[in-house]
């Protein structure tokens, strides 16, 4: 068997639920494999995974709650496959994305790839708004959207496949969390390993999230940088530091504004936000998410800015242990029979 769908769930029947029923109409005409690793959960979803056994190649496996990378190692350690391929059980995927994949290996084989996401119309607001500011070249630089225009793509865990190989030599995703895709394609850079990105595998990604949590997400994605860039310094880029320096640069443009009466910064901050309420207006056809996609970005620049502020001085400037001073970005390792 070639490929192997890892998902790991926790407390997310529902979301399991309308990703298998995506995998059930797969265009791709050869076996697969699906492992689910139920990850502590107190709603599991075994009952849905029961209803697609006629319809799918399906096992299910629960464990103690030890995170998201953990439980895509223990779920990669049980496949049968000679590729695994990893969603995030908020993803719906395109009836042709194996189909995508398996060209694309074939033209051009690599150790790992990663896809961009996308939003159905199904979609609520909010999330086509997140969508937008988390994939818009505005504000990521398409990185996360499908930009090939970067000399190293590093693939995030919501999507993306790793062959065995790759995974036994690695030993697959760490501790930390978020930050364990980026960690993990660099580890596997420094072992010769290529990562690229596969354009037309994209994914519906929900996001399960309203502002409060995109906010502690996005905050806990800029935390986590400076660890990365402190493990791995040969990797860090002058433009981790961007969201800082521009929630920087907008609070002093407010203060400049409103102590000396000088608004030339802050009306170049609004001819920015003006511009990117046009361009979401106009990719998602609606005004109301053209104005949600403000402030998700607004909230991505803020959560993310900051949280890497606080982490760069405390990780990178102060040398202190991550582990101890941002606790929540690690699981605890635990032993698996």
């Amino acid at each position: 068997m070639h490929f192997s769908i890892i998902i790991p769930v926790y407390n997310r029947p529902d979301e399991i639920d309308e990703l298998l029923e995506s995998l059930v109409i797969q265009d791709y005409n050869t076996a697969f494999e699906i492992v689910i690793v139920e990850d502590g959960s107190t709603i599991d979803c075994k009952n849905i995974v029961e209803k697609y056994a006629e319809k799918l190649i399906i096992s299910y496996f629960f464990k103690p709650n030890s995170g998201p990378g953990d439980s895509r190692n223990y779920g990669m350690k049980k496949a049968k496959g000679d590729y695994f391929i990893i969603f995030d059980s908020d993803c719906i995927i395109p009836k042709n994305y194996l189909s995508e994949v398996d060209l694309a290996l074939k033209e051009n084989f690599t150790d790992c790839f990663g896809g961009p996401d996308k939003a159905l119309d199904s979609f609520s607001n909010i999330q086509k708004a997140i969508n937008f500011s988390m994939t818009s070249f505005l504000t990521t630089g398409g990185i996360r959207g499908g930009s090939e225009k970067i000399d190293k793509f590093q693939p995030r865990s919501f999507n993306m496949g790793i062959s065995k190989k790759a995974f036994e030599s690695s030993n697959g995703f760490g501790n930390i969390h978020p930050g364990e895709d980026p960690d993990l394609s660099i580890r596997l850079w420094k072992m010769n390993f290529e990562t690229r990105l596969i354009p037309s595998a994209y994914v519906y990604h929900k996001r399960r999230i309203d502002w409060t949590k995109f906010h502690n997400q996005v905050s806990k994605f800029g935390k986590a940088r400076p660890i990365l860039n402190s493990w791995y310094p040969e990797f860090s880029k002058p433009t981790f530091f961007f969201p800082t320096l521009f929630m920087i640069g907008f609070f002093t443009a407010v203060t400049v504004a409103v102590l000396f009466g000088f608004y030339f910064p802050l009306v170049m901050y609004g001819f920015y936000y003006l511009l990117l309420f046009f361009i979401a207006s106009y990719c998602n056809k609606s005004v109301k998410i053209g104005s949600l996609s403000v402030v998700a970005s607004f909230i991505q620049f803020y959560g993310y800015g900051f949280g890497f502020l606080k982490s760069f001085f405390l990780i990178q400037l102060m040398s202190k242990n991550p582990q101890e001073e941002f606790p929540e970005l690690f699981f605890k390792s635990i032993k698996h029979d």
